[in-house]
């Protein structure tokens, strides 16, 4: 019981973080690198397309990574020590 509780804290935890590093830190979207901008809004519709597919295609390798670190942790989280 008690590990349990202390998991479902340091999730808490850990979203209140994220969000708060979010929600704090505007300029880490690259909406400020003016250069990125240019060159994002010159590439046409092609381009932007392109920009779209090329980061839902580097998310899923992250995604997939993370996934699994976090199911050995749920998996492993009431072996013996």
């Amino acid at each position: 019981m008690n590990s349990r509780l202390t998991i479902r804290f340091a999730m808490v935890l850990f979203l209140a973080f994220v969000i708060l590093s979010a929600s704090l830190a505007p300029s880490a979207l690259a909406q400020g690198c003016a250069m990125c901008y240019q060159n994002a809004s010159a590439t046409g519709a092609q381009g932007s397309q392109a920009l779209r597919h090329g980061i839902l295609i580097l998310l899923f390798p992250t995604l997939t990574v993370f996934a699994g670190i976090f199911g050995l942790i749920y998996r492993r989280r009431n072996v013996a020590r």
